[in-house]
């Protein structure tokens, strides 16, 4: 062998003992193996066992499909609803327009409250919108909404919703005197936050429900980011927010691909509050599918199916629509869990259009293409939801997952839920290809923390409170507990370590 290529190797041999010599001196550059504790046998327990509570059960029964169409019917007499007839003197020296609108959802939610001997507390959140692309002129706008409080005091402290927005325009977003009945956009959607207000008023539940009915969506979702907005710097504990937009289940003779057994729930991934450190860890984590707003759909599946099975929500991993918004999106952006409720298949020539027949095509959102009995549906899988999630205890507190060292075991940590309703923390589990959760196990009594034989990297993992009769809560989905990005990690990488 020639010098040269022996001098090569010896070069070569010397500094890879040099790399490795300062490795050993520089712990950072290594992922440390720490010692875990002892894996316990996984036990499945059915991760559908949750129990369908009676109480749930028949506050479904009361939902009203004519009451329903009664409250449609009513807004649509208000002829139009345009956030800016607020500033219309004819429109509303008529008793028309959105003011008026408002005043006859405040007057009904406050009939609500006196049937139940003043349990629901009726309020409005109003303010003066300032000039915008589609406010021409400072324009009055309200939001009528009404508070069920929980009976727990602890449990109270959290919060859930549900919206719809009552205005309704036509082809010209400023116009305020032609026709815009807005039966399906947004009636249908009010309907189902006065329906949910109208039964669940007559229960009581731990933590607290709102019942929201917003104006200034059509305008750019003004009403919901003032409401969500006023919330935010109250401190509220808003823990899920179901927006309901466009629910009437459109009846256009001859569509055929219309469905009627489903409703589309939009859910965020990465959340519109991120930060930038956030948007890394989702990123290292591939928690892009796991933010708080999908596991609030995930939780309206789960729950649906022990309440409505011949009715299962079609969750839609995206935001929104193409080129469309709504409310729970003001929400996402005050960092709350919030997602969509939409009919399965919309017909566009009925939303946002004059009131018109061209070359025998009907336009306009009125009467005739509202489903009433669908949205009794849809109205029933937000009940269902919210008296749900009411009635569970908090979720878990600090969930951790720990990832300080390299083991094909994983380990959860995680603090008591607060509220002191929880008897049972339950882990579950998927596969990192799957959408919904596969897998459920009962961590052990008073633990806080639990090692299993199941690699992390393989499977996406949750923790969820259970109590005392089976209501369960939001699952959370853990966050590391130590380095998720070794430096030099993505170098080493390309090299097969």
């Amino acid at each position: 062998m020639p010098n040269s290529i022996l001098r090569t190797q010896a070069f070569a041999s010397l500094v890879l003992a040099s790399i490795l010599s300062v490795a050993q001196q520089n712990p950072q550059t290594q992922t440390p193996q720490r010692p875990t504790p002892a894996p316990i046998p996984v036990k499945e327990v059915d991760l559908d066992a949750v129990r369908p509570d009676p109480q749930i059960a028949e506050a479904l029964k009361q939902i009203s499909a004519e009451r329903i169409q009664a409250t449609i019917e009513k807004l649509v007499t208000f002829k139009n609803r345009n956030t800016l007839s607020s500033n219309d003197q004819e429109m509303i020296s008529q008793g028309l327009g959105v003011t008026a609108a408002a005043k006859w959802i405040q007057e009904e939610l406050e009939r609500y409250a006196q049937a139940c001997g003043g349990c629901l507390q009726v309020k409005t959140d109003s303010f003066t919108q300032p000039v915008a692309p589609r406010v021409p002129a400072p324009t009055p706008l309200t939001n009528v909404y009404a508070v069920l409080q929980g009976s727990d005091p602890e449990n109270a402290k959290r919060i859930y919703l549900v919206t719809g927005h009552y205005d309704s325009r036509n082809s010209d977003t400023l116009n305020t005197k032609d026709s815009a009945p807005g039966a399906n956009d947004d009636a249908s959607g009010t309907a189902v936050s006065l329906e949910c207000a109208h039964v669940l008023s007559k229960y009581k539940f731990p933590a607290t429900l709102i019942f929201l009915a917003v104006a200034g969506e059509e305008q750019g979702l003004d009403g919901a980011k003032h409401f969500a907005q006023m919330a935010r710097e109250q401190g509220w504990q808003i823990q899920g927010v179901l927006n309901n937009d466009i629910v009437g289940g459109n009846t256009t003779p001859g569509d055929t691909q219309q469905r009627k057994d489903t409703v589309r729930v939009f859910s965020e991934g990465i959340p519109a509050s991120a930060k930038p450190e956030d948007i890394t860890r989702i990123r290292n984590l591939g928690g892009e599918n796991d933010s708080p707003s999908r596991e609030l759909a995930r939780y309206i599946r789960t729950t649906v199916k022990e309440y409505l099975p011949q009715f299962q929500p079609t969750l839609i991993f995206r935001r929104d629509r193409f080129l469309r918004g709504g409310d729970h999106t003001a929400f996402n952006e005050e960092g709350f869990a919030g997602v969509r409720f939409t009919e399965y298949r919309e017909d566009f020539n009925h939303q946002h259009q004059n009131v018109r027949t061209e070359n025998g095509i009907e336009y306009g959102d009125v009467l005739k293409f509202v489903d009433f009995s669908y949205v009794a549906n849809v109205a029933r899988v937000n009940a269902a939801t919210l008296a749900s999630l009411a009635s569970a205890p908090a979720p878990p507190a600090n969930v951790r997952i720990d990832t300080r060292g390299l083991t094909n075991d994983t380990t959860l940590t995680w603090e008591a839920a607060p509220g002191g309703l929880t008897r049972q923390y339950q882990i579950l589990w998927r596969n990192a290809d799957q959408p919904y959760w596969q897998h459920a196990m009962n961590a052990p009594a008073a633990s806080t923390s639990v090692t299993l034989p199941i690699s992390k990297d393989n499977v996406m993992f949750a923790l969820r409170s259970i109590d005392a009769k089976g209501h369960a809560s939001l699952p959370v989905v853990p966050r590391p507990s130590g380095r998720i990005d070794v430096p030099g990690r993505a170098a080493a990488a390309s090299s097969g370590m």
